[in-house]
């Protein structure tokens, strides 16, 4: 798969939230249109609407692990293990690059120390996304 990276930058530039630009990147990839998905993950942005919560651009990428690998089971969820364990994988890693996954730590909103800028945060979710999810994507 060719990398999408610059492309979630690219949306962020036109104004989506961090958690958009990476969801809405990939969305074709899990089978949902970009106007629905840009719809459902608009709440998670900045740390979850600006209380500095778990990282945006992580939210988006863990919101790709479920469209990806859920069965869609109403009757009998049977899926949720395999979701978790990409999910883990993604948050796991993107902490140990960064030192943590919460906005407010990343931004240094309380240390005055940034750990992360919001695009870079987006290119390593993006990152991740496509190595943890789509490696044999397209």
């Amino acid at each position: 798969m060719e990398t999408r990276v610059e492309k979630a930058i690219e949306k962020r530039d036109r104004g989506y939230n961090c958690a958009q630009a990476v969801a809405c990147t990939y969305c074709d990839l899990v089978g949902l249109d970009e106007k629905t998905m840009f719809k459902v993950i608009e709440g998670f942005g900045s740390g979850l609407a600006n209380m500095h919560g778990t990282c945006g651009a992580v939210s988006g990428a863990c919101a790709l692990a479920g469209l990806k690998e859920s069965s869609g089971n109403l009757a009998s969820p049977d899926s949720k293990g395999k979701t978790y364990k990409l999910v883990k994988k993604i948050v796991d890693e993107f902490e140990q690059q960064n030192g943590s996954i919460i906005c407010q730590d990343l931004k240094g909103v309380k240390t005055g120390k940034v750990l992360r800028s919001c695009p870079d945060c987006i290119r390593d979710a993006a990152r991740l996304a496509e190595k943890v999810l789509f490696e044999q994507a397209e």
